[in-house]
């Protein structure tokens, strides 16, 4: 498995969780992750626009020559991205699982707003694990 990093973008489009696993990935100022994340948002929310259908759910795959961003919306809004090598065939399995680490690790915590940069030690070493 080759995967770069792992963002969580909120529903108003502010980045409240980015990590980076291995070498994979041009360095970057937590400003300018911001700065991704607001611009994935915009073209999430503009390609859900595009279904012929009414009903589009935005972007899923996004894919270059050296990476593949997996996008995963959940119900609330909020969006998981895993960056990973283009051939890595089990992006989508990796998103469910670390949507079910969030659920358990982040949104259990009685003190933690959605919104809110997530901060949690557990889903870090959850994550970690699950990664390695």
């Amino acid at each position: 498995m080759t995967i770069f990093g792992l963002w969580v973008i909120n529903k108003a489009g502010g980045l409240v969780y980015q990590r980076n696993f291995g070498d994979g990935l041009p360095s970057q100022t937590s400003n300018e992750y911001l700065v991704l994340a607001g611009t994935l948002h915009g073209i999430h929310a503009i390609t859900s626009r595009l279904s012929p259908t009414g009903s589009g759910s935005g972007a899923q795959v996004i894919e270059g020559e050296s990476f593949k961003m997996t996008i995963f919306l959940t119900p609330t809004g909020t969006k998981f991205v895993l960056l990973t090598s283009p051939i890595e065939p089990t992006a989508e399995t990796v998103l469910q699982k670390v949507y079910e680490i969030y659920a358990d690790a982040v949104m259990k915590n009685p003190f933690h707003t959605p919104e809110m940069p997530i901060r949690s030690e557990a889903f870090d070493t959850r994550i970690a694990a699950l990664i390695k």
